[in-house]
């Protein structure tokens, strides 16, 4: 998304106003679309096995994907066996649906987060791709005991989803897209889930923020370059902040994007360590032009609170 859609959705000014009849079309287009399955001209895939999707109401980042692994380390404690869905997005695996070999993933081929998640989790099945239906026929004939937990996904009406948990919060600017930042109607989106968090039982924590290096000669960073390909880039700026180092430079790529420009590196990370996240540097690691960069990787782990009652919640609901 670009910076200025980013400042229109901040706020409710003229640009959005003068936006927002386009607004009340894509509105009119999604109810028409969820009216098809509410009057059964439609009919959503049932799947063999439980399903629950870790979505949004909005366009961007929200923390999904970490969620989505919180939910998926809960119920693989619990004694579930667990598939996680990812879209895989900007990908060739994108497209369909594939079962993730194990061992560790090509990010260009397969997406940075399913990459990255393998990385972090070495035993947790993936399956990528953003057909949700293909992916749970994969899943219920593969594995005919397991949770298949979809990152992402609550907007795919062709899959019936056994539990929707969706992460919304007040914004000054509630309007649809091109307008606001809503992928639907929030008031029927909100109705559609499970449960919406936060709430009055649960909310969303930081539970860790570290700085961590990973490649180049051992140094103790102050000031810091900063490249990344995130949909929210100030979310790592603050957190670098709050460990008390300072942003110089910074490159901010769209999310997702393959960092695979020649010089994408030229003239950052000579004077100062380069910081970037666990997504990024799951491509970048691939290049071959790092040299002796001090390289860091600034992490911000996402966990849903109280997790002794959530756990409880969650396991209660899908019947584990």
């Amino acid at each position: 998304m670009s910076n200025e859609m980013e400042s229109i959705w901040r706020t409710t000014d003229f640009r959005a106003l003068g936006l927002s009849p386009l607004s009340g079309l894509y509105a009119l287009g999604w109810w028409c679309y969820q009216g098809t399955y509410a009057l059964g001209l439609q009919r959503a895939y049932k799947a063999k096995i439980p399903v629950i999707t870790v979505g949004n109401l909005v366009v961007g980042g929200s923390g999904k994907t970490p969620l989505a692994q919180h939910i998926a380390a809960i119920l693989a404690s619990a004694g579930k066996k667990v598939v996680l869905g990812m879209s895989g997005y900007g990908s060739p695996r994108a497209k369909s649906a594939s079962l993730a070999p194990g061992g560790e993933l090509d990010p260009w081929e397969w997406g940075d987060e399913p990459a990255m998640v393998r990385t972090e989790v070495p035993e947790l099945t993936l399956i990528v791709g953003r057909d949700r239906v293909a992916a749970a026929k994969i899943a219920e004939e593969k594995f005919a005991h397991a949770v298949l937990v979809m990152d992402d996904g609550f907007q795919h009406l062709r899959l019936r989803q056994d539990i929707a948990l969706v992460f919304d919060e007040p914004r000054a600017n509630m309007f649809c897209l091109p307008a606001g930042p809503y992928r639907e109607p929030r008031r029927t989106g909100r109705s559609r889930a499970r449960t919406v968090i936060p709430n009055d039982m649960f909310r969303v924590q930081v539970s860790n923020i570290s700085l961590e290096q990973v490649h180049g000669p051992t140094t103790k960073p102050c000031e810091v370059d900063l490249v990344c390909a995130v949909a929210r880039p100030e979310r790592v700026v603050s957190t670098l902040s709050q460990l008390g180092h300072k942003v110089v430079s910074q490159i901010c790529l769209p999310d997702h994007d393959q960092m695979r420009a020649k010089g994408l590196l030229d003239g950052i990370g000579h004077a100062r360590p380069l910081v970037m996240t666990r997504k990024d540097w799951v491509k970048v690691r691939l290049r071959q032009d790092l040299g002796d960069k001090a390289i860091f990787l600034a992490t911000r782990d996402l966990v849903i609170e109280p997790k002794q009652e959530f756990t409880k919640w969650l396991t209660e609901a899908i019947g584990v």
